[in-house]
């Protein structure tokens, strides 16, 4: 198995709160971010997406918060999909400092809507393969 795709990503100051460390809510702002990112590398955009009338969804994320990161620390945020048979499927991400420290991991359930039904599309990873000019990076 390839290794999982992944940002760089430097915290900024004022992301961090009152004790200097990054704000919780931020952590999901870079989970999103190399989310997007990916796509992006795999040829899927948001005017992609759009013509197509679909759009990803998140339907439940979990962060397990390891280490603090600082306003100057620069992290590697990782993207993993894992798929089922089912209408979502499951992303794994690592946010790790460069010197190999863990400071958070999130898992999420995600899925892709169709905008004009309001309704999850039934194989999210055959429409994603079909757009992807690199499927490869979504583990397909």
């Amino acid at each position: 198995m390839s290794e999982p795709f992944s940002v760089r990503v430097t915290v900024r100051g004022y992301e961090t709160d009152v004790q200097g460390h990054l704000n919780q809510a931020v952590y999901l702002n870079y989970a999103e971010h190399a989310r997007w990112a990916l796509l992006h590398e795999a040829g899927i955009t948001q005017s992609v997406l759009a013509a197509r009338g679909v759009g990803p969804v998140a339907l439940e994320t979990t962060i397990r918060y390891k280490r603090e990161l600082l306003a100057g620390d620069e992290v590697d945020v990782s993207c993993a999909f894992t798929w089922s048979a089912s209408k979502t499927f499951r992303i794994e991400q690592v946010i790790t400092r460069t010197d190999g420290t863990v400071s958070a991991e999130i898992s999420a359930v995600g899925g892709v809507l169709d905008l004009k039904l309001r309704k999850l599309v039934p194989s999210p990873q055959d429409l994603f393969r079909k757009l992807a000019k690199e499927p490869s990076l979504f583990g397909l």
